[in-house]
């Protein structure tokens, strides 16, 4: 963990807390590319709720039946640091960051 700090630091933009993952439901299969690559464990993951399946369309039900809605969830969004290395690892292109705070 230690390594892919340090290979990171120079690509970290901000601080922890002023950017957050944004994790698309509709597009999410769970492959785990943000878990493995995001050097802050930002990510881990879950099965996504039935209540917060009623939402999707007819084909992200589909998706999600089929990949036992398994999805990734940013349990630990304020370690966030925008090194935007998950958006760039996922396949399914289901996250993008978001600004929360503007640093104060």
């Amino acid at each position: 963990m230690a390594e892919a700090l340090s290979k990171t630091d120079d690509t970290c933009k901000h601080e922890p807390g002023i950017f957050a993952p944004v994790i698309d439901r509709a597009r999410c299969e769970g492959k785990a590319d943000c878990v493995v690559i995001c050097p802050y464990e930002v990510f881990e993951l879950d099965i996504l709720p039935p209540e917060d399946r009623k939402g999707l369309g007819p084909l992200a039900k589909v998706k999600g039946f089929i990949n036992g809605w398994k999805q990734s969830f940013a349990v630990n969004a304020d370690a966030c640091r925008a090194c935007g290395l998950c958006v760039a690892a996922c396949p399914e292109k289901a996250i993008t960051l978001a600004r929360v705070s503007n640093g104060d």
